[in-house]
């Protein structure tokens, strides 16, 4: 049986202090009417929050932006009703001795697939959703401009609400991730540009403005990925050198955790550097800022998220190779998705060594709010 207690050692970072290592990933629901998340939402997250899970992200809640959500029933993080809603899930988390942020989300060039959604002209840097693929027009710097605001007002949000930190969505094929992109952003003015540095302004522009409306000492953190939705092939970063072009913009404007995302977080980054057991997406990141890292990536299940959309089944996986990096510090939070989703009471049941419990993931979860 495998020991898992380094997935459960006390987590401190300057900004933010965990009980343990296990983060809640975000997972798109789709399941509050008219952008409001109510009483289920806000059980179904204290469910975890009580089971043991050290920090909860949200799912996507998206900006004050016209197109930002992809979905009809995706929570907004703006207006009266949605924050007095989003009040209801912290106090919840709270009142069981949780820690939650919310992941500020904005969905640019994307479809969520619903086809009686429809949305006005979507937000995308060169008016592509990916390389060929044509969704209307290039965001005009005052879009651009009202969107980083919209993050930013958002963030400040979350803090006065009285959320543990927030988190930036800045990976998967949607808007932050369409500026870093070389093939959805072809801008020739100061938000694109030939190499990944220089297209990473937009984020770290949405970084600085996040860190001017909560304050200096408020956790920010940032989710980022290679792959795409639109394309799982796709890298910003070929070598370690491309990635400090990419994540120093980021972390110079105030990030405090990098959360890097990929499709299977045991796979190496870079294997021709280190093999076929070198660091990961997380590792790299973080020999290469210093910062915290959260990984994430198909955790105790085989299969993936996106997948699960289509129906496809995940079967169980052993741990071992997760407690492995983490007990060599790779990184220092790890992510679990479906697993959680799945079974509340996932973390407890790794805790007290009863992964003979731990169930199958069946895509039909997706369906409600266990």
């Amino acid at each position: 049986m495998t020991d898992t207690s380094s997935l459960f050692q006390p987590f401190t970072s300057p900004k933010l202090s965990l009980p343990n290592r296990i983060v809640m990933a975000p997972m798109t629901r789709n399941k509050a009417p008219d952008g409001v998340p109510g009483e289920p939402n806000a059980a179904y997250y204290q469910r975890r929050a009580e089971a043991d899970v050290g920090l909860i992200l949200s799912e996507g809640t998206t900006i004050e932006r016209p197109a930002a959500r992809n979905l009809p029933h995706i929570p907004h993080f703006h207006g009266e009703r949605p924050l007095d809603g989003w009040q209801q899930v912290i106090e919840a988390v709270h009142d069981v001795g949780g820690r939650m942020g919310p992941q500020i989300w904005h969905t640019g060039g994307t479809d969520g697939g619903d086809a009686g959604f429809t949305r006005p002209p979507l937000d995308s840097p060169s008016g592509l959703n990916a390389p060929g693929q044509s969704v209307g027009e290039p965001m005009s710097e005052e879009a651009i401009a009202d969107t980083i605001a919209a993050f930013a007002r958002a963030a400040g949000d979350a803090r006065r609400l009285g959320f543990d930190t927030v988190e930036l969505h800045g990976a998967h094929g949607y808007l932050i991730d369409q500026f870093f992109w070389a093939g959805t952003n072809h801008r020739t003015d100061r938000y694109g540009g030939a190499t990944i540095g220089e297209r990473s302004r937009f984020a770290a522009e949405v970084v600085k403005a996040t860190r001017d409306a909560v304050g200096p000492d408020y956790p920010i953190i940032l989710r980022l990925s290679q792959w795409k939705q639109q394309d799982y092939t796709a890298r910003l970063a070929a070598n370690p050198a491309e990635m400090q072009e990419w994540l120093q913009p980021l972390v110079d404007a105030g990030v405090d955790i990098l959360h890097c995302s990929q499709r299977r977080f045991w796979e190496p980054e870079f294997p021709e550097l280190d093999g076929e057991d070198g660091l990961n997406f997380a590792g790299w990141a973080k020999k290469i800022t210093g910062l915290p890292t959260i990984s994430v990536g198909s955790v105790g299940l085989s299969g993936e998220f996106l997948g699960s959309f289509a129906g496809e089944a995940s079967h169980k996986t052993d741990l071992d190779r997760l407690v492995a990096r983490m007990e060599r510090g790779e990184f220092d939070l790890i992510a679990v998705g479906r697993a959680l989703l799945a079974d509340p009471h996932w973390a407890l049941k790794v805790r007290d060594g009863r992964a003979d419990e731990l169930a199958d993931f069946d895509a039909a979860s997706l369906g409600e709010l266990v």
